[in-house]
C-alpha cells in the first residue's frame, strides 16, 4: 500500500537500480521437482566448487529431504540449518557450511535475509509455490553474491497444479530475472495481492474490479486534481503499416506470458536509451535476435519519431510513403522534404505523399522524411 501511494503521487519514491559491479543476474527455472534434476543441479555447482542451498521449508519433514539429498548425490557433505535449533548449534552449522565443510545446506526461510555467501550459487527450493513473491526474491537473492554466475530452480510437485495466484507469482520472479529488478517484484506483487484502500486498516481495496493499470492512472488523475493540475491528455496512438514482420516468434520466445510482457516493454519504449536496454535484455535472456523482433525494433524507431514530428499515420504500400496529420502546415514541411532531398512529394490537406526510390530501404527512408519534417512539424 505505502507503494501504491508513492505510485500515485501521494508519498514520496526513490529506486535504487545499479547492481553491485561485475555481479551476474541469477538464471531462473521453474520446473517440476525431479530427481534427476536435483542431482544434476547440485552436482553442476560442485564439480564447479560452489554451494548450493535446499530450502524445504518444513521442519518436521526436513530430516527426510536432507536424506534424499544424500540418496541423489551420495558425495554431497550435507547440513541442516533452521530455527528450531539451539543457537549455538545453527550457529555452528552456518559457520561451517561458510567455510566450506559442506556442500549443500538443507534449509527453511530462515536464510533469507542478511546471508552472504559468495561461494553458494545454486538454489532449490521446493514447492515454491507457496511461498510469497517477496519471500522468493529474498531467497533468490541469497545466491549470485560474486562474480559466478547463479541459478534458482523454483520447484513445484509434479502430482499437484498450480494454483491461479501461485502461478502468478511463479512467472512474476521468473520474468524480473535482471539485476535490480525489486521494484518490478513489488509492483508485481502489488497487482497480485491488491493495494488496499488509502485510508483506513483495510489491505485490499477496489482495484481488482478495474485492473491495476486503470485504478491507479484513475487515482493519479484524481490526486492531480485536488492539487490544482490538470492531467495532460493522453496523445493518440500512431497509425503504422510498414513493410515487413514485426512480431515475436514462437521459435524465439515460446511462453506466453514472457511474450506478452516482451510486447509490453516494446509499448513502454520512449527513447532510444529504452530501445537500447530491451535489446540488450533480449540478447541476454533469448539469444540473437531474429528480423522479426528486428523489425519490432524499426517500428518503434519509426513510431517515435512519427510522435516528435506530430504524425498521426505512417503508411507504406503501392511504393510510395504516405505522411498523415491532423493539422499541419503544408507549404513549410514540402519546401522541407524538397530541401531535404526528396522528390515528387504530393500534397494534400492532411498528409503528403512521397514516391519511394527502388533498391533502398523504405524504413530508412521513412525514419529520414520523419527526421526532415520534425522541426517544421512543431514550428506548425
Amino acid at each position: 500500500r505505502t507503494l501504491h501511494l508513492s505510485l500515485v503521487g501521494i508519498r514520496d519514491l526513490s529506486v535504487i537500480e545499479t547492481a553491485p559491479e561485475a555481479r551476474l543476474p541469477i538464471l531462473t527455472r521453474i520446473a517440476e521437482d525431479d530427481d534427476g534434476l536435483v542431482r544434476d543441479a547440485i552436482t553442476r555447482e560442485m564439480d564447479r566448487g560452489g554451494q548450493v542451498f535446499y530450502v524445504h521449508n518444513r521442519v518436521e519433514t526436513i530430516e527426510a529431504a536432507a536424506a534424499r539429498v544424500r540418496k541423489l548425490v551420495p558425495k554431497a557433505r550435507v547440513a541442516i540449518g533452521h530455527g528450531q535449533m539451539s543457537e549455538g548449534m545453527l550457529e555452528r552449522v552456518m559457520l561451517d557450511f561458510d567455510a566450506g565443510l559442506f556442500d549443500v545446506l538443507v534449509c527453511t526461510t530462515i536464510i533469507e535475509s542478511g546471508l552472504d555467501i559468495p561461494n553458494a550459487n545454486t538454489m532449490l527450493i521446493a514447492r515454491a509455490d507457496t511461498f510469497g513473491l517477496a519471500q522468493l526474491y529474498q531467497l533468490r537473492g541469497r545466491v549470485g553474491r560474486s562474480d559466478r554466475r547463479a541459478y534458482a530452480y523454483l520447484l513445484h510437485r509434479r502430482s499437484q497444479p498450480l494454483s491461479g495466484v501461485a502461478r502468478r507469482r511463479l512467472h512474476a520472479i521468473f520474468s524480473a530475472s535482471d539485476l535490480g529488478a525489486g521494484y518490478q517484484i513489488a509492483l508485481s506483487d502489488l497487482e497480485i495481492r491488491g493495494a488496499g484502500n488509502i485510508l483506513g486498516a483495510e489491505q485490499s481495496g477496489w482495484m481488482a474490479a478495474v485492473g491495476f493499470d486503470l485504478y491507479t492512472q484513475m487515482l493519479a488523475d484524481a490526486v492531480d486534481l485536488r492539487r490544482g493540475r490538470i492531467p495532460a491528455p493522453e496523445p493518440a496512438p500512431v497509425r503504422l503499416e510498414l513493410p515487413g514482420s514485426a512480431f515475436l516468434p514462437d521459435s524465439y520466445i515460446s511462453a506466453a506470458g514472457a511474450k506478452l510482457e516482451v510486447y509490453r516493454r516494446f509499448s513502454q519504449v520512449k527513447t532510444d536509451t529504452d530501445a537500447q536496454t530491451l535489446r540488450a535484455h533480449l540478447l541476454d535472456r533469448f539469444g540473437q535476435i531474429p528480423s522479426e523482433v528486428d523489425g519490432l525494433f524499426r517500428a518503434v524507431a519509426v513510431r517515435m519519431a512519427a510522435e516528435a514530428a506530430g504524425v498521426s499515420e505512417v503508411r507504406v504500400d503501392e511504393g510510395r510513403l504516405t505522411l498523415k496529420w491532423r493539422r499541419y502546415d503544408r507549404a513549410v514541411v514540402t519546401r522541407t522534404l524538397s530541401l531535404a532531398g526528396f522528390r515528387g512529394v504530393v500534397a494534400g490537406s492532411n498528409q503528403v505523399r512521397i514516391p519511394l526510390v527502388r533498391g533502398r530501404d523504405p524504413v530508412e527512408t521513412v525514419l529520414r522524411a520523419l527526421g526532415a519534417v520534425m522541426p517544421s512539424a512543431a514550428s506548425a
